[in-house]
């Protein structure tokens, strides 16, 4: 599964390491026990024909879904979002709030320098976030920035509308980008093919076949033990997951059908894998669009979820590599175990079940009547639908031929359309496709998952570019429901909150919670190890940003 990994440090955790620092795990950037001349081949989702784009701003940028973004564009701080609470210092070495979470300080690391040698400063800094400020399609997380300002060449001050002490991940991984370059271009349509930043590694080869990064020789965090990092471009997760069994990649993050066999035992020294267990695989229906929208839409929505089976989407439609890491969801969304501290007696019976009969009830009881062919009508229209995902993620339209299977039995006609990884990104923002199979923000509580479910403020009109609330949902209960909890570093006043948005998602289903999702891991120790692993997890090992820079400086020379 791909999962859009937003990840953000809480209330609670901000409040559980005070006021000012970061925390840090394992070994420095760059400081391994030694470098190696081999070259990791790794792919995080199979891409097509890849677009010669390197914008981060970009829907279309398949650096972004490669994972090579942040292996030039770094953050101001890392995350694991496998041990909530850890922070590792990046490009800034402490930070501090201040002025009731509307105020954050951060201290930058001295000496450092982008690529073309212009140095890494707080006015870079400064100038990048009131560029977001005042440009909507690169402040794509939607933070409500005041003003940003330099104290110094190694302290920025940047001032919000709002309190904001839960989005200091979308904040601090903001991907700092030399202002001397992105002062003189349009940051929605530069292409960015020549990136210039501060990162471990460099773009020597961009071709619609794939990408080549070299080691940035002036790396601030030293010479990176990785010399080589080659991105080629697959058509699909059939031969990207070719290329893994035959050997060719060192690194990949798709779903694999029976795993064992056709990856580990070919070669069970050196092959693995592991899957932690992310966020949910949700349908995300058009609420614009009929069969959707209104009342009559809200039944369709209930009908959909009780006329799927999630047991055998769980097992046939992924095949989990890992035996229960993709069971059936609840209504809320919450992930489990993880999110067990949020279910509270007033949410505990949002469970899930295949139930068609009751499917069909509902419906009836809204008004649809069933047509002479076996489809529901509403006013002589019937309800039909088309699910888009990717050609490309064979487990996605696996899962979403067994819902038009399933659905067609309680009187849906659903079709399956399979798109480009591209056109599926850019009808999804743009709001122009009826239902799609998608993963949920990844966070180290629920309100991150439910900001991209609920939050019309990221949200917009067909037609237009949204980055999140892509089903377009509006309910100024959510919105404020979504406020209390940023605004309070409180765990009552947030657990309230929670539950709130628990009862939205659950009754009103503005998106229909599906199974858990997993970040897919699979790699080799042939040529490198010190990967992360359930027993150290210093990184979910997922190829794909944020995580894959901190995975990469991390690795040694095998042998």
């Amino acid at each position: 599964m791909r999962i859009k990994v937003l990840l953000a440090a809480a209330a609670s955790v901000v409040s559980a390491l005070g006021l000012a620092a970061c925390s840090s795990s394992g070994s420095s950037p760059g400081k391994s026990s030694g470098s190696s001349s081999a070259t990791l081949v790794m792919e995080g989702s199979p891409l097509g024909s890849m677009p010669q784009v390197f914008n981060p701003f970009s829907p279309v940028d398949p650096a972004n879904t490669a994972g090579a973004t942040n292996l030039v564009y770094e953050p101001l701080l890392q995350f694991n979002f496998l041990k909530p609470g850890t922070i590792y210092p990046w490009l800034a070495t402490a930070y501090n709030w201040s002025n009731g979470g509307k105020t954050i300080t951060f201290t930058l690391r001295s000496g450092v320098k982008f690529t073309d040698g212009e140095p890494f400063n707080a006015a870079n800094v400064a100038w990048e976030f009131n560029l977001l400020k005042s440009n909507t399609v690169a402040n794509q997380n939607g933070l409500p920035i005041a003003s940003a300002s330099a104290s110094g060449s190694n302290t920025v001050v940047i001032n919000f509308s709002r309190s904001v002490y839960t989005l200091l991940y979308f904040i601090a991984n903001t991907p700092m980008l030399p202002e001397n370059v992105w002062s003189k271009v349009n940051p929605a349509t530069f292409p960015d093919n020549k990136p210039v930043g501060t990162g471990p590694y460099e773009v020597s080869v961009f071709t619609s076949q794939g990408m080549t990064l070299t080691r940035n020789p002036h790396y601030w965090g030293g010479v990176p033990p990785v010399a080589k990092v080659e991105f080629p471009a697959y058509s699909s997760n059939t031969s990207a997951n070719l290329a893994l069994e035959q050997g060719q990649l060192d690194w990949a993050g798709n779903f694999v059908q029976n795993i064992k066999t056709a990856f580990v035992d070919r070669n069970p020294s050196t092959n693995h894998y592991w899957d932690a267990p992310l966020s949910t695989q949700n349908l995300l229906p058009n609420l614009t669009e009929f069969p959707f929208n209104g009342t009559a839409g809200l039944a369709v929505r209930e009908a959909i979820s009780d006329g799927i089976n999630r047991t055998v989407i769980s097992e046939d439609g992924e095949d989990s590599q890992q035996p229960g890491a993709t069971g059936p969801a609840s209504l809320t969304g919450l992930v489990m175990p993880t999110d067990q501290s949020y279910v509270t007696p007033a949410t505990s019976g949002y469970t899930t079940s295949y139930d068609p009969a009751k499917a069909e009830q509902i419906l009836k009881a809204a008004g649809w009547k069933m047509g002479s062919n076996g489809i529901f009508e509403l006013n002589g229209k019937p309800l039909a639908f088309t699910i888009e995902d990717p050609s490309a993620y064979t487990d996605y339209i696996t899962t979403d031929q067994i819902i038009a299977q399933e659905l067609k039995q309680v009187g849906m006609d659903v079709s399956v359309q399979g798109v480009s990884v591209q056109k599926f990104g850019t009808d999804v923002n743009d709001g122009t496709f009826q239902m799609v199979n998608r993963y949920s923000t990844v966070g180290p509580t629920p309100y991150f998952m439910y900001d991209q479910f609920l939050d019309d403020s990221i949200t917009a009109p067909i037609g237009k570019n949204a980055t999140g609330d892509f089903e377009r949902f509006y309910s100024p209960q959510a919105q404020a429901l979504l406020a209390q909890f940023a605004g309070s570093n409180d765990p009552a006043t947030q657990l309230n909150a929670v539950v709130g948005m628990e009862k939205i998602v659950a009754t009103q289903l503005p998106v229909i919670p599906i199974i858990f999702s997993v970040a897919w891991f699979d790699y080799s120790t042939s040529k490198f190890t010190g990967w992360p692993s359930p027993s150290d997890p210093y990184d979910p090992g997922q190829p794909e940003g944020p995580y894959d820079e901190y995975t990469i400086l991390h690795l040694k020379p095998a042998g």
